[in-house]
């Protein structure tokens, strides 16, 4: 029986039914034109305001505008969160809100049954329903009867709460997500005061505009607790997260302000040399507006330029800085090459998405893997790391300017579009408690040459100017000590040994891998980047099922941990999930002749925690 027809209305008067709940997963969805991304990054920093562990993804259709109410122009935010540490987006979805039919369509699939819709009625019309590929209106035909579906008239209600303001009709329409926000934290028992104030913030150069948003998010909350059809609201308990302060943070601002902290905390000039690339142009965009800091940002004409211009900048005595996403890296293969001949710090941040080529532009991948370890020509080793979460983007690439500070080397910093647009709470730190780090440079003439090193294999970073100092360096093979150019086979032997030795040292200098569970066993989930927080949640899964099963994620990918070797050999099946076709798994069996379980998903989307869930329990059954 369909929800709207069997569901018990309130008693006039009466109130809802509060019931409290564990964790939630809520979906909006509409065209790309609906502003849903807004809406959702509302909804996600109120609850992080309030206290809540919660992780977001943003899903973007590939064209900038798609055409309104098809399928493939369908718009979504997801947040996931709770009482309790919160480590993925979410699995099923509790709460999908639908502006129009397509929005419905594409996420049903997604939505826990006995789930709720929340729908814009006023948009299942006949040219909508048609453009979603209905042949009759789901909200109508019983075809929903397994859900809790609220037809809200969300379009009627939004122009008939603005009616007195005599704004443009496309103006008024702009705000009914709003409506639609304000519902759903009425459901959940949220302040409308966080997003009340953003409003003001946000069009305090438009009255009337500030007017309306806030006149909609009241009726929206309003209807809520007027409407008989609510028998139910639900409560959400704080999550008990460590004493400190908190920002909602997603994982390109957490890029761009380690960015900013960790050059300060080295005491260099932040130097950014980019190229605009989705979906890594946001970090670009953050670190413009840190000019009164001293950070430079410079948008060049070519991703080429852009690490050029950067790699000039770390000879200069800044703290060179490049982002870009996996076809970016392809460009910049060459200059990578030429700033592991020049030995120069430099941090270069890669923000996957599907590919190959042009690929899926705002869609999720860890395909760039072989790409970043393997991805130069000729033996051109550098460092890798992978942040885990938004949050995490902060500490890696801290940690990436301190390698490459201290080995004097460019180091690739993987994060993808699902971390690099999700986000999540993040305690905020002082400058003074990041790691020492200070950049030291050569003024002593006394025994100096370019290419002397020290105990960590690192050659002295001298600026150009000091006198008595000048040397020369470049793209052609340098001498050994001296830094001049060879030709020489030994030398260059000598020279290519010698980086390759660099890298492979900071194996000493990098945290052993731990291991969640016991160190024995019989399967240990091993994953890396964003794969984490899914298998994080997998295991904790099947655990509670009574299985006994371990997992550990890799931060660092060139040189691997020291005891990831031991680790391994002390489980009799290693499961790798990733987002890509098994690179890591290639690397794994290369370096350690161990064979793994490969589970592989190139489709866009990151890994549900119930998918790995699922394969864990295959493997253990057989």
């Amino acid at each position: 029986m369909d929800d709207n027809k069997k569901r018990a209305k309130r008693k006039p008067g009466s109130k809802p039914q509060v019931k409290p709940v564990d964790e939630v997963t809520i979906r909006f969805a509409g065209d790309s034109g609906d502003g849903m991304q807004l809406t959702g990054a509302q909804f996600s920093d109120t609850i992080a305001a309030e206290g809540h562990d919660v992780e977001t993804f943003p899903d973007y259709p590939a064209e900038i505008r798609a055409p309104s109410g098809t399928l493939y122009g369908v718009s979504g935010f997801q947040i996931h969160f709770s009482g309790h540490d919160v480590h993925t987006h979410g699995d099923e979805i509790d709460v999908l809100v639908a502006m129009n039919p397509a929005a419905l369509k594409v996420n049903l699939k997604n939505l826990k049954k006995n789930g709720i819709i929340i729908a814009n009625s006023d948009a299942f019309d006949k040219k909508n329903l048609e453009l979603a590929e209905y042949k009759s209106n789901p909200l109508e035909d019983g075809s929903l009867d397994s859900y809790i579906v609220y037809d809200i008239p969300i379009t009627k209600q939004t122009i008939e709460t603005l009616k007195d303001l005599e704004l443009p009709l496309k103006t008024v329409l702009k705000c009914k997500n709003f409506f639609a926000l304000g519902v759903v934290y009425w459901l959940y028992n949220k302040s409308l005061e966080y997003t009340l104030n953003w409003i003001e913030d946000k069009f305090s150069n438009q009255p009337m505009i500030m007017e309306a948003n806030k006149k909609v998010l009241r009726a929206g909350y309003y209807y809520g607790e007027n409407t008989e059809m609510f028998t139910t609201r639900f409560e959400v308990r704080r999550a008990k997260l460590p004493k400190g302060v908190y920002r909602n943070i997603n994982g390109n601002e957490a890029v761009a302000l380690a960015l900013v902290a960790g050059a300060a905390r080295a005491g260099l000039t932040l130097f950014l040399g980019s190229y605009p690339i989705t979906p890594a142009s946001e970090i670009m965009q953050i670190l413009s507006r840190y000019k009164r800091y001293g950070v430079k940002t410079f948008q060049a004409e070519d991703e080429i330029a852009g690490i050029c211009t950067a790699i000039g900048a770390s000879y200069a005595g800044c703290l060179g800085a490049t982002s870009t996403s996996g076809p970016g890296m392809a460009l910049k293969s060459e200059a990578i090459g030429l700033a592991v001949m020049a030995e120069l710090p430099l941090v270069i941040v890669n923000v996957q998405r599907g590919g190959p080529s042009t690929g899926l532009p705002t869609k999720t991948e860890q395909a760039d893997l072989m790409q970043a370890i393997y991805g130069r020509n000729g033996e051109s080793p550098v460092p890798v790391l992978a942040a885990i979460s938004p949050a995490d983007c902060f500490d890696v690439v801290i940690e990436a300017i301190r390698i490459a500070i201290k080995y004097m080397t460019p180091v690739i910093v993987l994060s993808d579009g699902y971390i690099a647009q999700g986000s999540e709470p993040w305690k905020v730190v002082k400058v003074d408690e990041l790691p020492e780090m200070k950049a030291i440079f050569r003024t002593s003439l006394d025994g100096f040459y370019p290419y002397a090193r020290n105990d960590f294999l690192a050659r002295p970073w001298v600026k150009p100017g000091t006198k008595g100092l000048e040397h020369r360096i470049g793209g052609l093979e340098k001498q050994d000590i001296t830094g001049n150019i060879s030709y020489e086979p030994d030398n260059h032997h000598k020279m290519v040994t010698i980086r390759a030795k660099k890298v492979k040292n900071i194996e000493k200098d990098i945290p052993e891998l731990k291991v969640f569970g016991k160190d024995k066993g019989k399967l240990l989930v091993l994953g890396w980047g964003s794969t984490a927080g899914a298998i994080a949640e997998a295991v904790e899964d099947v655990n509670e099922k009574g299985y006994d099963v371990s997992y550990t994620y890799l931060r660092y990918l060139n040189p691997f941990p020291r005891n990831l070797g031991k680790v391994l050999k002390n489980f009799e099946k290693i499961l790798i999930p990733e987002v890509n076709l098994g690179q890591l798994a290639k690397l794994i069996r290369a370096e350690y002749l161990i064979d793994v379980i490969s589970f592989n998903k190139v489709r866009g989307i990151p890994f549900k925690p119930s998918e790995i869930a699922n394969k864990i329990e295959e493997i253990l059954k057989t």
